[in-house]
Order: structure tokens, then C-alpha cells, then sequence
């Protein structure tokens, strides 16, 4: 059966190296978690960036037991030349996985798929195996240890004498969080058990402490006790035992102790109370940060939670064992108290705009209406242009059946009239722009309704799928494989992975803010885009963006305004009032108005359509931009 299995290759950038630390950090972790499986699915290529030439004394410091090839960057696989690393293919094949965490979590899957004993390893990825999963671009936690915290890391460790006399934010940021009350699948039931221990131990310690203080000797308190019970939980977890209960059942007064009132859970590793990918990524990062500023002497007082954390994870099985292999002799560090001011931790690591919305004034009317009359007075008002292709069809009849959106999923015959109206929308749209040779990206793309519409009925054009969800992206190359298709890729990344060339961006039914950020990947690549949004209720600033975008919104409303045009936006499902649709509609293309004039700053000419019939969606807008 082994024989069966595809090959698959996996891809690692090399930038530089200082002593034992090999750059971009996203390689060392790559490599501490191959050594942590002992995974030797993979066949491993080194990727040198720029004029970077790969020495002895680099392959030296990789895993003893690794085998790595090295290749030049313009030998990759055309499908992997157009994400960063790292990436793993399949030898020969269109499928690429891009970027730390979708890569990790493969590495992952593999490992339990070859050998189902290592339930060790399937248990990084955490309950309902989420670990890590959500993307950067949404979630913070994701983007602290995939992205913040490493470049963070390399910057202190590459930067001048002064640079490195400030602890990075990030670091501190994780700190923070580490100090943060932990929630975990039936956290009710543990905390209740912590709470009896609690009080069996103080009952327990009062004889002592009389006797103490009868004797005139001082009495030490610890204001942060070791967490015993979650100790004992994540232990055993890792070792496969059961938790040996210090109590069969709870008093009758600590089952009635309100939730609230239960004592919260303190943590033992990164995300909570288990050891997580989440403690795999964080650890080569965090080790090299250590190892830095002990050698320049610089203070880690204001670090207890993360010198706890990074004493913890070594008596983890197997982590030792890892280290070794990679060539990371461990720090023994001493038993830190906290320094930091708890506000000086909270206010490290705020996103933009953050800071002013605090002091923003928040006492505005609620409600679309008086922002759209705030606009109105300025003369700004919804507006959509003509559809360029009104009436427009595909000949779906005339399609093989895997083309249709009905075949991806499972989906109602009303639902996939609609789907099929859809992408008649876009595909006519994209037809009027395409030409031969145009490479298309269909961003967001889920199981590839308009990406194999596009591939099928322009195959003069490369098409490119990228799709954050595996299964959905499987899917779509299953359907792609049934009709045959050359001209298809599919790349699992996150959309900040993708740094690839090409001439048209398509997205339909991006979330929120995704929408925005394919427009912004479209703008960076001069590329045309035909995007419809979705989702409106969920933008919101991030750390790459604030809102209202135009200057001609930002001049009259404030986030917080901006914010309600958002929420009403989604308020166009078929089962409302008219009247509340029209309003909704109305948001949606303000909304989107502010998008095509943001665009419009960056010499693109952009219209805002309504599909037609306006039926096959509530979410109904179309921008379509051109650069000049």
C-alpha cells in the first residue's frame, strides 16, 4: 500500500542563518514539528532566497536524521512559484498547500493517516481538531503565532544593540494572553473541582498556619499558586491516563456555586490546558528569543507567564527528543514574578484604531437613517451603474452535469437556479475582460462553482483556486478531475500566502473583510476584479484595515457610523419588508460606493451592478474594476 501513496514534496525558504537559528523562523518550526512526529513522508527541499548560497554549516543545523535536497527558487513547480513557503505539492501535481499553519496541519494529518497509534500527534490539533485553523486574516490569536510572533522574533534577534534593549510587543501581547482565564470543552465541571480543591486545601492549611504563626515565624503566601488540578489534567492527557480525581463527587455546596463564581482556569500551555500546535510553532520562536537575551543580558522579569510556559513544554514527551534532533539546547530558566504593569500588557498590542475608537465620541444616533442623511447632505447617495451584459446566459443544458454548481454540493433545485444566475453575473462580466493566455484567480473560492465554470468555458486562460478550507478545495478538484481540466490549480492558503501574477480576480461572496482584501491583492497586481460581497455585518478594522477606506467617507463618518451602514446592510433577506430590504440595499451600496471610490485613489475605474434578476441573491452587488 505504501508504494501507493503519491510522493509529495515539501518546500522551505532559507534567508539566512545566525549561529543555530535558520530564517524565516516558519522553516525552523516546519522542521521542529517533522522531528516532533518523526514524519519521513515527506521529501524536503530547501528553497534559498534571494542571492543566499546554503553552506555546511547550514545543513549542519538541520535535523540529524532529515534528508534535505536544495533547489533554486525557478525550480519550483509553477503552482508553488506563486505562494510564499512554505508550501507542500504533490510530485507532479496541481494541488498546493501554502503557509505555515495549513502546512503544519498537514504535516499533521499525514503522520496520524500513516500510523493511527500516534494519537499524540491527531491531539495537536485540539478540540474538534480547530487548532489553528481559522485564518490569519480573522483571527488574531492565528496571526500572533503564525505571523507576529515570528517576524517579530527574527527582528529582535537580526536588529541593532538599541532595537533589542525593547521587548517586542508581540512577546508581551503573548504574555498577556497567557495570563488570561482559560476556556476549555466543560470548563464548568473542572473549575467546580478546582474550587473543592481549593477549599480542601485551605482547610487543610489552617492548622499549619496557626501552628506557624503561634511560633512567631513568618507566613509565606504565593500570590500565584501552582495550578495543581490543571497540571494533573494536561498531564495525563499527554500520557494517556486518566485524571485521578481528588474527590468522587462535589459538596452539595459547590454544585450550587454560581458559574460565575468558580474560580477560572489557569493556563498550562498556549491555548488553555492541553498541548497544542499552537505550543509547537510558538516554541523554536520563543527558545531563539530566550537564548538572545540571556547571551545580551537583557531583564525577562516582565515574562513569568512565558518563562513558566517555556520550562512546562519541555517535560512535555517527546519535545526534548525533537529539540535535540534540531540542534536547540534548552535554557533552565529560574522561576520568574511578574513585573509588568497589567496595563502597560493591555495596551501593547491594540489594533489600529483601537486607541481612537476609546476615545471616540459614542454618543451618536442610532439607526441607517440619520447616516444616510449625513451622507445625503453631502451629496453622497448609493449609485449603480448599468449591467454591461443584461439578460446574458450560460447554456447550462448544453454543460456536462460536474459543471454545474448543483454537482459540488448538495443543494435544492431553486437553490442552484439561483447559483447558476450567479455566475451567469460574473461569468459575463469576466468573458468582456479575459483574453488569451490571462491567468484568473478565484479568490475565496469554496468548492469551486466559479472557478470551474471559468476553467470549462475559457480554456485558453490558467485558472487558479484559492480556498482556505480543504475539504471544500478537494471538492473542486474531485469535480475538475471528472471533466478533465489542464488549465485548473488549487492552492489551500490563506489569501496572504498567494503572492502570484496574474490579470483578473474574481471572488464570489467573499465574508466581510475578505472582501476588501481581494480587492487589495487585485490592486497590488494591477489586475481587473469582478467581486461580489457578502457578509457586510462582519467587517470591522483589522490590522490591514480601517474604515470608512475613501477619504471622501472618512471625511463625514466615523467608524462607529460606518459600522451601522455595515449592519443594515445584511438586512436584505427575502423574508423582510420591503421597505427594511430597500433600506438594506440602499447600506449595501453605500457601503460599496465607499469601496470603488478607495479603489478609484489607486487609478482604477470601478462600477458598482446590481445582478440580475436581483432575485438570485439578497447579496446582489457587483464591483467591477479595470486599472487605468
Amino acid at each position: 500500500m505504501k508504494d501507493s501513496i503519491p510522493e509529495e514534496h515539501l518546500y522551505l525558504a532559507f534567508s539566512s542563518h545566525c549561529g543555530d537559528n535558520i530564517f524565516p523562523l516558519h522553516t525552523s518550526i516546519s522542521l521542529f514539528l517533522l522531528s516532533y512526529c518523526d514524519c519521513k513522508l515527506f521529501k524536503v527541499f530547501l528553497v534559498p532566497t534571494g542571492e543566499n548560497v546554503v553552506d555546511q554549516l547550514i545543513i549542519k543545523t538541520l535535523p540529524h536524521d532529515l534528508e534535505v535536497c536544495l533547489i533554486s527558487r525557478h525550480q519550483l513547480p509553477m503552482v508553488v512559484q506563486s505562494c510564499c513557503l512554505p508550501a507542500v505539492v504533490v510530485k507532479n501535481g496541481k494541488f498546493c498547500r501554502a503557509g505555515l499553519s495549513v502546512v503544519l496541519r498537514h504535516i499533521i494529518q499525514k503522520t496520524y493517516e500513516a500510523d493511527t497509534s500516534r494519537k499524540d500527534v491527531l491531539e495537536l490539533l485540539g478540540f474538534k481538531k480547530t487548532c489553528l485553523k481559522a485564518c490569519a486574516e480573522v483571527s488574531g490569536w492565528t496571526r500572533l503565532c503564525e505571523i507576529s510572533i515570528p517576524l517579530a522574533v527574527e527582528k529582535f534577534l537580526t536588529g541593532s544593540p538599541e532595537h533589542c534593549q525593547t521587548l517586542p510587543a508581540e512577546v508581551l501581547e503573548l504574555e498577556r494572553k497567557l495570563g488570561e482565564p482559560v476556556r476549555v470543552h466543560n470548563d464548568d465541571k473542572i473549575r467546580r473541582q478546582k474550587l473543592q480543591q481549593q477549599k480542601a486545601g485551605a482547610d487543610a492549611a489552617l492548622p499549619v498556619l496557626a501552628k506557624t504563626a503561634a511560633e512567631g515565624k513568618p507566613v509565606e503566601m504565593h500570590e500565584h499558586p501552582l495550578p495543581n488540578l490543571e497540571l494533573s489534567i494536561a498531564f495525563s492527557k499527554l500520557l494517556v491516563q486518566e485524571v485521578s480525581a481528588t474527590v468522587n463527587r462535589e459538596s452539595s455546596h459547590i454544585r450550587k456555586t454560581k458559574t460565575s463564581d468558580l474560580p477560572p482556569l489557569d493556563h498550562v500551555f498556549a491555548e488553555g490546558l492541553y498541548f497544542t500546535l499552537a505550543d509547537i510553532v510558538l516554541l523554536p520562536c520563543i527558545h531563539q528569543f530566550l537564548v538572545f537575551s540571556k547571551k545580551q543580558g537583557i531583564n525577562l522579569l516582565n515574562l513569568p507567564l512565558i518563562s513558566s510556559w517555556y520550562r512546562r513544554v519541555q517535560e512535555v514527551p517527546g519535545v526534548k527528543k525533537a529539540a535535540d534532533k534540531c540542534n536547540m539546547q534548552f535554557l533552565q530558566l529560574l522561576e520568574l514574578r511578574s513585573g509588568a504593569g497589567e496595563e502597560q500588557l493591555q495596551s501593547c498590542f491594540l489594533f489600529p484604531g483601537e486607541l481612537q475608537e476609546e476615545h471616540e465620541d459614542n454618543h451618536f444616533i442610532g439607526g441607517p437613517r440619520p447616516t444616510m442623511t449625513k451622507l445625503m447632505e453631502s451629496d453622497i447617495e448609493a449609485k449603480f451603474s448599468p449591467h454591461p451584459c443584461p439578460g446574458w446566459t450560460l447554456d447550462w443544458n448544453s454543460l456536462p452535469a460536474a459543471v454545474s454548481p448543483g454537482e459540488g454540493k448538495l443543494m435544492s433545485r431553486d437553490r442552484a437556479l439561483r447559483k447558476q444566475q450567479q455566475l451567469n453575473n460574473l461569468l459575463a462580466v469576466v468573458k468582456k475582460l479575459a483574453k488569451p493566455g490571462d491567468v484568473i484567480v478565484d479568490f475565496c473560492s469554496g468548492g469551486g462553482h466559479v472557478g470551474i465554470v471559468l476553467a470549462h468555458t475559457l480554456p485558453s486562460c490558467q485558472v487558479v483556486l484559492i480556498e482556505n478550507k480543504e475539504l471544500s478545495l478537494i471538492r473542486a478538484k474531485e469535480r475538475s478531475d471528472e471533466l478533465g481540466l489542464n488549465n485548473i490549480w488549487f492552492i489551500q492558503a490563506n489569501l496572504d500566502y498567494f503572492n502570484g501574477t496574474f490579470n483578473i480576480g474574481v471572488a464570489l461572496h467573499a465574508c466581510g473583510v475578505a472582501t476588501d482584501m481581494v480587492i487589495e491583492h487585485c490592486i497590488k497586481a494591477r489586475a481587473a476584479f469582478v467581486v461580489c460581497p457578502c457578509c457586510y455585518g462582519f467587517i470591522q478594522n483589522t490590522v490591514k484595515f480601517s474604515y470608512p477606506q475613501s477619504h471622501q467617507f472618512k471625511a463625514i463618518l466615523s467608524y462607529k457610523e460606518h459600522m451601522i451602514l455595515c449592519r443594515f446592510a445584511d438586512q436584505t433577506a427575502a423574508q423582510l419588508p420591503p421597505e427594511r430590504r430597500l433600506v438594506g440595499k440602499q447600506c449595501m451600496g453605500l457601503v460599496d460606493l465607499d469601496r470603488a471610490w478607495a479603489a478609484e485613489r489607486q487609478n482604477y475605474s470601478v462600477q458598482v451592478i446590481s445582478m440580475e434578476p436581483e432575485s438570485c441573491s439578497p447579496k446582489n452587488n457587483m464591483l467591477v474594476g479595470t486599472p487605468a
